[in-house]
């Protein structure tokens, strides 16, 4: 069946299997070129009317087939390219199965493949169906029993779910391993491993005195880059004891870092599969950005043992119940292990550039999807990030300690099972005493919630005015009101904080809208319609911190003196609300061509002032980093309407030289105390926040002075970073330079281009990184990229890798992307189509870019439509590029 004629799967369709299998004893059989599975299923009927077993199997040459112990008949089941059939059955049987895969021929890289040397699997969110024949789907959870047979002189490290329980060797030699877990689990939580890796040993001692032996396995060369990732693990483990009371429940507790991997990582029950850009880091090979991605990722996958493992969803349209949750939790061990304000300034930019426009274009959908055609389609930034929004604002909203008692309800109440949205929102209305009915409309209703807000004062006080809308997204033309949670808190003219509560603030109307006092000053507004009227009866217009720590996943269109704006970047006590002030000023000149920046150009200076003297405060100088920068261009893109492409990344390129040039001296001042020579890591194995601030502060004054130092000054700079690096961040700001600034002489360019492709080619990660910054370059042209995937070290079996060339092109290279002679949107269209033929979950990722073809004019609206057909059009077309290309046509 083509992708043409396959149906979607519809949430209003679920049903609960006829058969489910309690327990399973898996026997593999590795060897080159093939691996023989076994499978032997204890099934149970549900159904009292059911006879027939269904089972997902895709990609399996059927060996046989038995029913407790007997052969089958060939009328006794059916077996077609998506399942197996059999018919007949009575209450409860014992069913075996043997299959035959290829796992070397595997380039999807989904079920059982070899990476390099290694054999592992993936298997979520369908995976597993591509090993053997198995109810593949979340509900029915299996006690599994794993055995692994293979040559262990080959393959020393034989890995599966759960506790070691047993080794021996066979008749002919080989290693004979075997696996149970205790807890059941469904089949996309099931792992395997089989290679010749080095590990690292580490240990933690639970609350209850318990001892987890903590494994990272990798291969030789990537070993001794794993110590960070073992450190956060055991901070993760600490963290979720302390903040959510849950406890590891297993006696080890492994991680495998995988070189050819589709995600980030997986959380496999006790056996952590991670693509080794979440796990390696050193200074040479990882960016203070790429070590807390480490932390961070590791820490989602740890969480997941609890939030994903022990409670499961019950079908994939509830992924955001382990997704959403699970990164909500990170991004709280990231707040709690860096800053707070930080973090949650850089949650909101990614969900402003990349989440926004998904929820503003032809992918829009649900946090819980209705439909879908392709399950790994779905693994967006709507079922994450936002998702994640959602699991906020349920904290917001109860309180910590209700939220907290919510979460326990939870975790105690679905144990062991396959719960949905309803049953964790049902824990929480228990938990906080509320009802939330209304709640649940962010699960169910697609787009970004609008807020308009308007302020006056009159001699009887001051109003402020609320209205929510939701705009149409594909399937739903109209919405009903959110229930949406806003912070606010009220300064007076002289900058004291005003208690709004206890002068007299009010709700005007509706009635349906409260208020309540949260500490300090700051008000909750609980806005359940569409509009809100509030009265504060005060003499003087004050000044209003709204929508504080981004208390709610909505966009807001407030107009106000830029005045209010730069006191509110100077002196707010909100890390967030003085960056989101900024974004607002910086925008003013994108929106108004003809707006007078100088005033914005001064506030740079004055902040510039302040920046030096709190050096030695990481926090501060991370939160600096962010509001002097100029807004990236995605940002840009999604908070402008009407723009035209060119005219925004030209003005962009004119306010980066404008602001560099007028404090010139100040930003060659910036970058000498930043980039002053400091080791990277003192006394840890990590940076340090005050290193990582000072690095990030260099960077934005090395992007400043780029576009402003003469040309000898510049070369003279480049070179010298670059020759006294001592880490891949500084390392990687200068590479960015060269491949990127027209301004650096070609000498300079090519030394440091080709130097750095010299001294790290042998280093995955690193290598990476220098293929992303020359595909991310304005300066390449379409011949240069065709080199770059021509390039002996391009691997289009390697995610990373392709996404370091595509993926980067598209997602970045605004400039060359949208060339309007449309040789961007021919690259990215040829790549989908190679990569389709490879890895189709890569290559529907690929794909994305190109389905926002309406928001640009219509010369470009005709390039990327008629490269979007002609993907269409091609033969043996996957489900997953299939569904993003039609949707992304559908806007005709």
């Amino acid at each position: 069946m083509n992708a043409t004629q396959q149906q979607p799967v519809l949430l209003s369709d679920y049903r609960k299997p006829a058969y489910t299998t309690r327990s399973v004893q898996l026997h593999f059989d590795i060897r080159d070129g093939e691996t023989v599975v076994t499978s032997e299923l204890q099934v149970e009927r549900l159904d009292a009317n059911g006879d027939t077993l269904q089972l997902d199997g895709q990609e399996l040459e059927l060996l046989s087939v038995e029913v407790d112990g007997r052969p089958l008949a060939p009328n006794e089941y059916q077996v077609d390219d998506e399942q197996l059939q059999i018919f007949g059955l009575a209450a409860e049987h014992t069913v075996r199965t043997q299959v035959k895969i290829h796992p070397e021929q595997n380039t999807a890289l989904e079920g059982l493949y070899k990476s390099s040397q290694m054999y592992c699997t993936q298997c979520e969110a369908q995976g597993f169906r591509k090993i053997t024949y198995f109810q593949d789907r979340p509900d029915v959870l299996v006690k599994f029993r794993t055995t692994l047979v293979a040559d262990d002189t080959r393959y020393p490290n034989l890995l599966s779910n759960g506790n070691l329980v047993e080794t021996s060797t066979a008749a002919d030699g080989r290693a004979v391993v075997t696996w149970e877990d205790p807890f059941p689990k469904p089949s996309y939580l099931f792992a395997l491993v089989a290679g010749n890796l080095e590990v690292l040993e580490d240990e933690f001692v639970t609350r209850s005195g318990r001892r987890v032996k903590l494994q990272i396995f990798s291969e030789a060369h990537n070993i001794g880059q794993c110590a960070y990732a073992m450190d956060a693990l055991k901070r993760s483990m600490a963290w979720d004891e302390e903040r959510f009371g849950r406890e590891y429940d297993l006696d080890i507790f492994m991680v495998v870092a995988v070189e050819d991997f589709n995600m980030g990582a997986m959380e496999n029950k006790g056996l952590n599969i991670f693509n080794t850009s979440c796990v390696l880091a050193s200074p040479d090979t990882a960016t203070d950005a790429a070590y807390q991605r480490v932390e961070a990722v590791v820490a989602h996958e740890y969480f997941h043992n609890w939030s994903g493992n022990r409670v499961t969803c019950r079908d994939w349209f509830q992924l955001s119940l382990k997704e959403g949750f699970t990164v909500f939790r990170d991004a709280e061990f990231s707040s709690d292990m860096n800053s707070r304000a930080v973090k949650r300034i850089e949650d909101v930019s990614f969900l402003r550039s990349v989440q926004f426009a998904e929820d503003g274009g032809p992918l829009a959908h649900p946090v819980r999807p209705q439909s879908y055609l392709e399950i790994s389609n779905f693994y967006t930034t709507t079922i994450y990030e936002k998702g994640a929004e959602v699991v906020r604002m349920y904290q917001t909203l109860l309180g910590d300690d209700a939220f907290r008692e919510g979460c326990d309800l939870y975790f105690e109440r679905h144990d062991g099972e396959a719960a949905t949205t309803d049953d964790f929102t049902a824990a929480m209305a228990q938990a906080g005493e509320k009802e939330l009915i209304q709640f649940k409309r962010w699960y169910d209703q697609a787009g970004t919630p609008e807020l308009l807000v308007t302020e006056s004062q009159t001699e009887s006080g001051y109003t402020l005015r609320i209205s929510q809308s939701c705009p149409p997204t594909p399937g739903q033309t109209e919405k009903l009101p959110f229930v949406v949670p806003v912070l606010l808190k009220f300064w007076s003219e002289s900058g004291e904080v005003l208690n709004a509560l206890n002068m007299g603030l009010a709700v005007e109307e509706p009635a349906s809208a409260s208020l309540s006092e949260r500490g300090n000053g700051e008000v909750l507004l609980e806005m359940l319609a569409e509009q809100c009227v509030l009265q504060l009866p005060v003499q003087q217009k004050p000044l209003v911190s709204f929508l504080r720590e981004f208390s709610a996943p909505v966009r807001v269109n407030f107009e106000r003196p830029a005045t209010d704006l730069s006191s509110l970047v100077q002196n707010d006590d909100d890390g967030f609300v003085r960056w989101d002030a900024m974004q607002s000023l910086w925008l003013n000149p994108f929106e108004n061509p003809d707006a007078d920046t100088a005033p914005l150009v001064e506030l740079v200076g004055t902040l510039l002032e302040q920046t030096l003297p709190a050096l030695g405060d990481g926090q501060q100088s991370l939160l600096n980093a962010s509001v002097l920068s100029v807004p990236d261009e995605n940002y840009l893109f999604e908070a402008l309407t009407g723009f035209e492409v060119d005219q925004v990344l030209d003005r962009r390129e004119s306010l980066i030289q404008e602001t560099g040039a007028a404090h010139l001296g100040r930003w060659r001042e910036l970058l000498e105390a930043c980039f002053d020579g400091r080791p990277y890591a003192p006394g840890g194995i990590g940076p340090d926040s005050e290193g990582m601030g000072r690095r990030a502060l260099g960077q934005v004054a090395l992007r400043y002075l780029g576009e402003n130092l003469p040309v000898d000054e510049l070369d003279a700079l480049i070179t010298r970073l670059y020759d006294e690096a001592d880490n891949l961040t500084v390392r990687r700001a200068v590479l960015a330079q060269a491949c990127a600034n027209a301004r650096i002489s070609n000498s300079v360019r090519s030394f440091v281009i080709d130097d750095f492709y010299q001294r790290w080619h042998s280093e995955a990660l690193v290598l990476d990184q220098w293929f992303s910054l020359q595909a991310q370059s304005p300066l390449s042209s379409v011949e240069e990229l065709t080199a770059l995937v021509n390039h002996e070290k391009f691997d289009t079996r390697n995610p990373n890798r392709v996404r370091s060339v595509y993926g980067a092109f598209g997602m970045y290279n605004n400039r060359r992307l949208h060339n309007l002679d449309g040789s961007g949107y021919t690259f990215l269209g040829d790549a989908v189509c190679t990569m389709d033929q490879i890895n189709p979950q890569i290559a529907s990722r690929l794909a994305t870019p190109l389905t926002r073809w309406k928001r640009y004019d219509p010369a470009r609206q005709n390039l990327i439509r008629n490269v979007l057909q002609d993907i269409s059009g091609r033969d043996n077309l996957s489900k997953d590029v299939f569904e993003i290309v039609t949707k992304g046509l559908q806007q005709d």
